[in-house]
């Protein structure tokens, strides 16, 4: 790996010990001030190493687990650098004669290949669509996380010693969060009741648990030891953490294949339940690939192969159009002052919950910005006596056939109406069971009378999504800690 001139990174910090996990005693990784070269933090690793070993060779992988965990249980003061989150990559060019630099495995362009829904965002997104590098030394760890809105993540060891990964499969990553509330986290910590408190705590990626524990208390867990020239891929929801065996470099970047829609369902409506700001606009993203999904079938029938990717497009985009739908339709029949307007463009941000709302979104004066419409009917009531304008995707009519055409396809239908029925979103399912039994999916609504919107509201529109749209292109991606 060539190192590029005045190339220098931080690191942080990070205590060699397990938590009591309560407000006196909790773990946080600290930014140490100085700045390293690959070389110098190198040559800093290799001594601490020596320090502790006298040997300036690897040492047996299972040794080296032994001793982590034991260092971890002692509890001292000691404590290790990791360099996380560095913007960067360390593959070649796709012009240069590198093999691996010229394959679709370069990361530089993996998040962007025709398969990844990624492709899709006009944004660049550092950690997401972009690589980030990972300088480790003996013992630097990656605490228990899962990815930013559940996506796949793809790591590559570049050099240096190897790497232990724990693994958590995707579908008990709430036995996972489970065990972690009722026997690591005390209960005065959590943000939130139950599970959603420990997952706010979690993406703070400073929880660091044993796997023999997890697996005492019926958590199955998977270990992986990763070796220079090898790829470590993480499954959407499947919790993971680790640590290195001594100096090394990785580099990691998501990607998102059709399968994963589903999970960037929930995630969404978790990050809405936690009022967590998003880092991709999942609705978009989802009507996008389903729209050129549909333009892709009016051509040919999608291979055996992709069979799978292709119904949970299909699924999602189904349950997201008929959700939207019966709660417009709702609001139509609930609210006698409620108004069409102009239709919109883009991702808005519900004020409320931070959703980011792409098919439809309302506007109140009694509130700063747009509200989506997956609120319990009371906020709604308010001074202005709940007079509200429907703002709705200009493609609604086309979207909706779209979505009637997936679920024509064989069990489609029914594998969405049983979707539905899990929705924790959908409150008129539980207030308002007088008017659910009169509801037809994809029934005609207000929609076909648009009225012209009031210039002041037009012109407050405009304003909020040139400056989403250049917030969107100035966030960084923020880790607190990373693979």
């Amino acid at each position: 790996m060539k190192e590029q001139k005045r190339f220098k990174f931080t690191t942080k910090l990070q205590p060699l010990r397990l938590a009591e996990w309560n407000n006196n005693d909790k773990i946080t990784f600290f930014t140490r001030g100085r700045n390293y070269t690959i070389r110098d933090f190198e040559i800093m690793a290799n001594k601490a190493a020596a320090r502790r070993y006298c040997i300036s060779g690897c040492l047996p992988p299972a040794y080296v687990e032994k001793e982590f965990w034991k260092e971890m249980t002692l509890a001292k003061t000691g404590m290790v650098e990791y360099g996380i989150n560095i913007d960067g990559s360390a593959f070649s060019s796709t012009s240069t004669d590198d093999p691996l630099g010229c394959s679709k495995w370069n990361f530089k362009i993996l998040p962007r290949l025709q398969r990844s829904a990624l492709r899709l965002l006009v944004n660049e997104i550092p950690g997401v669509t972009d690589p980030m590098l990972y300088m480790g030394m003996l013992f630097s760890m990656f605490a228990w996380h899962v990815e930013d809105h559940y996506l796949y993540s793809i790591n590559y060891h570049h050099c240096g010693a190897a790497k232990t990964w724990y693994g958590v499969p995707g579908h008990e990553a709430l036995q996972f969060e489970n065990f972690i509330r009722h026997r690591v986290y005390n209960e005065e910590i959590l943000s939130e009741n139950g599970v959603n408190g420990v997952f706010n705590i979690l993406q703070e990626r400073t929880t660091m648990v044993s796997p023999k524990i997890l697996l005492q208390y019926g958590v199955p867990v998977y270990k992986a030891v990763q070796m220079p020239g090898e790829f470590v891929i993480t499954f959407p929801r499947a919790y993971h953490s680790g640590f290195s065996h001594g100096f090394n470099c990785g580099e990691a970047v998501n990607f998102a294949i059709g399968e994963w829609f589903p999970f960037g369902a929930a995630a969404s409506e978790r990050y809405a339940l936690l009022g967590k700001v998003p880092i991709i606009p999942y609705e978009e993203l989802l009507c996008a690939e389903a729209m050129l999904l549909s333009k892709s079938l009016a051509r040919r029938p999608y291979c055996t192969s992709d069979i799978i990717d292709v119904r949970c497009v299909m699924t999602s985009f189904s349950c997201l159009l008929r959700s939207y739908h019966r709660a417009r339709w709702c609001l139509e029949k609930l609210k006698t002052s409620l108004r069409m307007c102009s239709k919109s463009r883009g991702s808005f941000t519900c004020i409320l919950c931070k959703r980011l709302c792409y098919v439809a979104y309302l506007e109140c004066k009694c509130y700063a910005g747009p509200i989506c419409l997956f609120h319990d009917f009371e906020t709604f009531n308010c001074l202005c006596g709940g007079s509200c304008s429907l703002f709705v995707t200009e493609d609604i009519s086309t979207m909706e056939a779209v979505a009637q055409m997936f679920e024509a396809e064989e069990g489609m239908r029914c594998e969405v109406e049983q979707k539905m029925k899990s929705l924790l979103y959908m409150w008129i399912q539980t207030l308002f069971p007088r008017i659910q039994g009169k509801y037809r999916p994809y029934c005609e609504i207000m929609s076909s009378s648009i009225q012209n919107v009031d210039t002041d509201i037009k012109m407050s529109m405009i304003r909020r999504s040139s400056a989403q749209g250049k917030q969107m292109r100035n966030k960084k991606k923020k880790r607190i800690n990373g693979a």
